[in-house]
């Protein structure tokens, strides 16, 4: 407890007895009785051999349960084990190695590190760190093509994570790292260390393909990642069918049943080749294991088929989608649940562009804005 805060009260034997009241603060200030604390107690790490001098081994973590001006920051020493000063240890507490090892040479150091508090007195704590050096990295990264659809309303897309690499070395010591073209850096990003692809904000229509690799420190491999982004028409909404599925999640539609059900689909509601087929969003239902897919359809002049058109032919070739995965309903009556008697039922539908849902597998990621309905009735 580092101070407390007490409330005095005088009072007299007068009548009436008259009081005063007077607030004292007790500072407890702190001596330095606590050492430094290694967490984990002992350290194990290994280095690949030939890597470049300088190399990050290890990074020492150090608490102190005393106060700040008796804690940090600490002075890390290497006592014992450092004779032919293979390792610096720099005062953020990171083993470095100051040669190039070589297996051959040595399979592993042990190092006795200590770790001195700027107290007074200073306490000190030691900890073992063993290094071991393996062979050098010898397998290739393997990495999974990636292509990934974004869907957004016209120049009004944020930004945001829209997939991950997925990347895997044979090499169990192996630390991959991502990189990306420097001259698309102005539209994407890419993670170093865990490979997510972050897309800047206000991307255009089009299909862009990027310049990913991954390395293992070793070996560079190239990573084919295409985007294709689609920006929707307010017109579209307004002519928009909803297929419900029974059991599915966004996850698993994007990854296993996406292409072949838009295949499928296309067949089923296209009336020309050069109509176009727009998924427009994916999102569960609410309390369900059930899934809403919106889409739409252009003609090639350039308007849009009517939902009852759609619906009509979505109705005759049910089956035929249903061989690719089960739908719980093609959604008809839009205002289903509102009881207007005599009145209209209308629905609006309205996307929220800034809200947006990324469904990524390792292979297709799926990108889309959250969308509302609201019912209503209408006299």
């Amino acid at each position: 407890i580092s101070g407390y805060s007490l409330v005095v009260q005088a009072r007299d034997s007068g009548t009436p007895p008259l009081s005063s009241s007077v607030t004292v603060n007790v500072d407890i200030s702190d001596v330095n009785d606590n050492s430094p604390v290694f967490t984990p107690a002992n350290y194990t790490a290994v280095i690949q051999e030939n890597k470049p001098v300088g190399t990050s081994i290890l990074q020492l973590v150090v608490t102190d349960k005393d106060s700040f001006h008796n804690g940090p920051p600490f002075t890390f020493t290497i006592l014992t084990g450092n004779e032919e000063e293979e390792f610096t240890l720099d005062p953020h507490g990171v083993l470095r190695s100051a040669v190039i090892f070589k297996h051959m040479v040595s399979t592993e150091y042990v190092l006795c590190v200590q770790a001195k508090d700027s107290g007074r007195p200073q306490q000190v704590s030691h900890t073992y760190v063993q290094v071991r050096v393996i062979e050098e990295s010898i397998h290739k990264p393997t990495a999974i093509p990636l292509e990934i659809f974004i869907v957004t309303m016209e120049d009004d897309f944020p930004g945001g994570v829209i997939g991950k690499i997925h990347a895997t070395d044979q090499d169990v010591y192996d630390v991959l790292t991502y990189t990306l073209k420097s001259e698309q850096k102005s539209l994407f990003k890419v993670n170093s260390h865990d490979g997510k692809i972050i897309a800047l904000g206000g991307l255009d229509n089009g299909k862009y393909v990027l310049n990913v690799s991954v390395s293992d420190g070793r070996f560079q491999v190239p990573i084919d990642v295409v985007v294709h982004v689609e920006q929707l028409l307010q017109e579209m909404l307004q002519n928009t069918v909803t297929i419900r599925f029974e059991n599915v999640s966004p996850e698993d539609f994007v990854g296993l049943h996406m292409h072949g059900f838009r295949r499928t689909l296309r067949n089923a509601v296209l009336s020309q080749k050069q109509d176009s087929l727009h998924i427009i969003s994916i999102q569960p239902v609410a309390g369900s294991s059930q899934l809403d897919m919106l889409f739409a359809v252009q003609m090639h002049s350039g308007g849009f088929y009517k939902p009852a058109y759609l619906i009509q032919k979505l109705t005759n070739a049910r089956r035929h989608l249903e061989n690719v995965i089960r739908i719980s309903a093609i959604v008809e009556k839009n205002c289903s649940g509102l009881d207007c008697q005599e009145q209209h039922c209308e629905q609006s539908l309205s996307i929220d562009s800034h809200s947006l849902m990324t469904y990524s597998t390792a292979r297709i990621s799926f990108v889309c804005p959250r969308f509302y309905r609201n019912v209503r009735c209408m006299c």
